[in-house]
């Protein structure tokens, strides 16, 4: 058993509970629909969410039967005295006021009646459209729906009709998604500034009820579970145990939220991982909103919201900030996208997996250059890969730097509809849409002609097994080659891909005691195997080869050692029940992948302590330890402070270097370990076929898993029953409360626009190199017991063990801009060399940790800027990576390209995103950081265009002219207001 210390306690407690996994009564509370310019879906949403819901179990988001296949809407009219004369007028009101009304037609069911009414793209007769991409149609059939004129006009939808000549110039597009996803973790955060926003609009004399969620919104609990107790048949009940004493506050605080905000769902801990429990439930794929059918789509505060684009529904992560506004009926601006199509062929060998296929899909977009675009997954070689294959690959859209990897809807999507228990006519009705507005593919017919923007090619039989690492996803390495590669790292100076270890050290041996047991650690020695991720987790078929593997290695004798901390944390209950269903499930329990717990865990960090004599030879003896996990982010110090070495692998192989010990190890030459008899066992020996893992997905996933585990959702979960929270509108804020804190975003604020700011004689407060991820800016797992956040809490009275996690105190803004630039891998190019969490305050010369530099700036009046090399902010969504440097005084940040998401994150607070000349940067202009900077924009925000050079002047007299990265009118609207949040607060009162 792997237990951290103060957790024996509740392990007995564990032991003596049942544990059972239940689900709390879950409400969305309807919105009273207001008068709105807007037409078509959006006052369909509006009127279904100012109708009563009538029971527990038509609380969740599919609604009453939630395998059913009418709309909620329409069987609480059945059950209501509204008529079908009055939504028939409703109908009729929105096409009239939409410019394409002549093209809203009915879609009539085979038996008679009708599915309901759509906006039919074939109605249009234009060429055009049959060229465009899947994944444009979708954001035509949005601007057509939603065309009234003022939000959406016309001129929007010609744009994107006429795709492949306007993409390339960039134009800007309006787009409103059909609903909002979130996690916990950037929930939180949402919830705190939903909440502060209320009061804003109070404050302001308007009405504080404004501030509602206009379309659903999901949040689903995931982040917070940590693995506390590993390798235990009651780690799930004893790390939920913890969680909830962690997080009882975050809890609560998320349960007033979906009490005072109307449409909005909490999903509570112990139900899954969010992307997990949106593909197997949440997506609709269709929608139907009071007889309206249109398309699924979704944004989400995480950056693998992307998921769902396997399952044909278009879907990617935003910043919390613009997710906001969109909850809020504003539309996303958006740059209407490249779209890269991507052939696949033939089909994989045996043996290899999805994961070998999405790390190897990985490389090859990081290498053609996808950030900004759509990918778009067509050819023959598409049908022959499952719906959890493709989401695996739509998992790591942002790893590839894609804004989307979309898959469209065909019968393998239909089959996995049926098989996640969604009903026949359901399914019949979604077939039906996009077969009638040509959004579906038959790869049984000839394929028609479409144009993309680029092009790339790939055969399945191609794909070879491999790992990735050990610092970052697109670092592929095939499995062949990952010993000589190893080494190759061990040799090579510090970087992606170095550590810098010398000759005479490399094969250093760290002995030390387990709990009485000789044990021995070596560079590249496994401390973390983590099974983790909905990337892995959603997918039966490496899942249950993992199993397979643990199975083949207890019979012939092979055991994983005690001190390497094993885990097991699937996406959803689903994975459970197939992995009990097929008898594997107690081999991985033998070989200490116990289930952990429903959530993220270690992939996003929260692996839990090691032990501490594990820790201790780590530390000791400068050993490069190394996790490996079924995980999409293994960005250094992310998965754990003491692993330097993260490799993300499919779950079976997760199981494979944790039986061997090591990554050191060539598989094909050198035995795994010794078993029964002595006899060598070999990675082939435990290795399972195609044919195997085929028979045993067909044998034991089933439709009736996927109906039980959420139908269960609505029973209640005994922790979060008890919850007590207020009933108030406005949240009455704890000044005491180092979880929930009443953020600074609106003090002060009028209904005057500040209007655009320049920057003069700024500092740097930071200069970087490249690939600077959100993690480096804003970290999310544990809070170092001399770092400036830990400071804060213990001052409070905060006990160490009581810190928890960055990402679990999101809703604190004293906490997170403390937590601004801590990573403990931070590379400073001010500090020459020394890596951490400190940087040079120019004026005195003092190396300070980055919150006390930047406090020190503040009280002098000194502005700051950031220097930095390419991807700045490349990572998680994580909109806390543009509020903090806000917080800490960052006026602008100088990189030679951002991250897409970032770079929007930092013009929503107000932070001016800059972008070098091409083939400049910091070093070829000469620039220290030791320099003060002067930004030199208009006054008038009227006179700054979107991608317009400005200068940049030094006060040693360099000077350089620099791209400002405001890429939309609307961006320029939220820069003259000081953010996106106050531009949002003065458009709802001056609506």
């Amino acid at each position: 058993m792997y237990i951290t210390s103060g957790t024996s306690a509740l392990l007995r407690r564990a032991s003596q509970s049942s544990g059972k996994r239940a689900f709390s009564s879950l409400s969305r509370k309807p919105v009273t629909p207001s008068p709105s310019p807007s037409c078509g879906g959006s006052v369909g949403q509006q009127n279904l969410r100012s109708l009563s819901y009538l029971s527990a179990a038509a609380r969740w988001s599919h609604g009453v039967g939630w395998n059913s296949p009418t709309s909620l809407a329409a069987q609480i009219r059945i059950a209501s005295s509204a008529s079908d004369s009055l939504l028939h007028r409703k109908i009729a009101t929105m096409a009239s006021e939409n410019a394409f009304k002549g093209i809203f037609t009915s879609l009539p069911k085979p038996g008679g009646g009708e599915f309901g009414k759509f906006y039919s793209l074939p109605a249009l007769n234009d060429p055009r459209i049959d060229k465009l991409p899947y994944s444009i149609r979708i954001l035509l059939e949005s601007a057509i729906r939603n065309c009234d004129g003022f939000q959406v006009k016309k001129e929007d939808v010609e744009k994107i009709i006429d795709w492949e000549k306007t993409a390339p110039k960039q134009v800007e597009i309006p787009f409103k998604p059909a609903r909002v996803l979130l996690q916990d973790f950037t929930g939180v955060p949402a919830v705190v500034d939903l909440a502060c926003m209320r009061d804003a609009m109070n404050k302001l004399g308007s009405d504080s009820d404004k501030i509602n969620p206009l379309v659903p919104v999901d949040l689903v609990i995931d982040h917070s579970v940590q693995v506390d107790v590993a390798r235990s048949e009651n780690a799930v009940q004893a790390n939920m145990e913890l969680e909830f004493k962690r997080n009882r506050e975050r809890f609560a605080f998320l349960k007033w939220g979906s009490n005072a905000f109307q449409n909005m769902l909490v999903v509570p801990p112990g139900s899954g991982i969010v992307h997990q429990v949106n593909l197997e439930y949440l997506g609709r794929v269709v929608f139907n909103t009071d007889g309206v059918l249109y398309p699924d789509s979704v944004v989400g505060t995480d950056s693998h919201t992307t998921m769902i684009d396997g399952l044909g529904v278009a879907g990617w992560g935003v910043g919390g900030i613009e997710a906001e506004a969109a909850m809020l009926g504003q539309p996303m601006s958006m740059v209407l996208p490249g779209v890269v199509g991507f052939k696949l062929s033939g089909k994989l060998r045996d043996g290899v997996t999805a994961t070998d296929l999405v790390l190897t899909v990985t490389q090859m977009l990081r290498k053609h250059g996808v950030v900004g675009k759509f990918v778009e997954f067509y050819g023959t070689g598409v049908g022959k890969i499952s719906l959890a294959d493709r989401a695996t690959i739509a998992n790591m859209s942002p790893e590839y730097g894609a804004t989307m990897g979309f898959f469209p809807v065909d019968h393998v999507t239909l089959q996995y509809l049926k098989l996640t228990g969604r009903s026949d006519e359901t399914v019949e009705m979604i077939e039906a849409y996009l077969r009638a507005n040509n959004m579906f593919i038959d790869y049984s017919e000839p394929e028609q002609e479409r144009a993309y923007s680029s092009y790339l090619q790939l055969d399945l039989a191609d794909v070879e097994p491999c790992i990735s690492g050990p610092k970052r996803p697109h670092d592929r390495v095939p499995l062949k080659e990952m010993k000589a590669d190893w080494h190759s790292c061990l040799d090579s100076k510090v970087g992606f891909k170095g550590f810098d270890v010398p000759k005479e050290a490399q094969e250093k041996v760290a002995a030390f005691s387990f709990h009485g047991q000789p044990a021995e650690l070596k560079h590249g020695s496994v401390v973390i195997a983590a099974i983790t991720s909905c990337t892995n987790t959603s997918n039966p078929s490496v899942m249950l080869g993992a199993a397979l593997v643990a199975k083949k290695a207890c019979e012939l004798g092979l055991k994983v050692k005690p001190w390497i901390k094993t885990s097991l944390a699937p996406g959803s209950g689903v994975v459970t029940k197939y992995l009990e269903k097929s008898g594997l499930l107690e081999y991985l329990n033998q070989q200490g992948f116990n289930i952990v717990g429903y959530g993220c865990t270690t992939c996003i960090g929260n692996s839990g302590e090691l032990d501490e004599s594990v820790g201790v030879a780590i530390s000791e003896n400068d050993i490069v330890a190394a996790a490996v996990l079924s995980g999409n982010r293994n960005f250094e110090g992310r998965v754990h402070p003491l692993t330097r070495a993260n490799y993300l692998a499919s779950p079976p192989l997760v199981v494979a270097y944790a039986l061997a010990g090591t990554v050191d190890i060539d598989f094909e030459k050198e035995p795994i370990g010794v078993g029964k008899g002595g006899r060598q066992v070999y990675f082939r020996d435990i290795w399972p076929s195609t044919q195997e893992v085929a028979e045993a997905v067909q044998s034991s996933v089933l439709p009736d898993m996927f109906k039980s585990t959420y139908e269960s959702i609505t029973k209640g979960n005994p922790m979060w029953n008890q919850l007590v929270v207020p009933n108030d509108k406005l949240y009455s804020w704890d000044p005491t409360s180092t979880y929930i804190h009443e953020p600074p975003y609106f003090k002060n604020m009028t209904m005057d626009p500040p209007g655009p700011h320049g920057v003069k004689d700024a500092y740097c407060i930071l200069n970087f190199g490249d690939s600077i991820t959100t993690d480096h800016i804003s970290p999310a797992g544990s809070i170092n017991k001399d770092s400036p956040a830990a400071k804060y809490l213990m001052e409070r009275g905060v006990e160490r063990k009581d810190f928890n996690s960055y990402g679990s105190r999101r809703g604190n803004d004293e906490i997170m801009a403390r937590g601004t630039f801590a990573n403990i891998r931070l590379v400073n190019k001010l500090l020459k060399g020394e890596v951490g969490p400190k940087t040079v305050h120019i004026p005195t010369g003092e190396k300070l940790y980055v919150f006390d530099a930047a406090m020190k700036y503040k009280s002098a009046g000194q502005d700051t800027i950031i220097l930095a090399g390419a991807e700045y902010g490349s990572g998680s969504s994580r909109d806390w990576a543009a509020k903090g440097p806000m917080l800490l005084g960052v006026k602008a940040v100088i990189a030679k390209s951002f991250e897409r998401i970032h770079r929007s994150n930092l013009v929503g607070m107000g932070i001016v995103p800059l972008c070098f000349k091409a083939g400049e940067d910091a070093d070829t202009l000469g620039l220290t950081g030791h320099e003060r900077y002067t930004i030199d924009l208009p006054s008038k925000i009227s006179d700054i265009r979107p991608g317009q050079d400005i200068t940049v002047r030094t006060d040693t007299g360099k000077q350089f002219t620099c791209t400002v990265r405001f890429d939309t009118e609307v961006e320029l609207a939220y820069f003259n207001n000081g953010g996106i949040l106050p531009y949002v607060i003065r458009q709802l009162i001056t609506q």
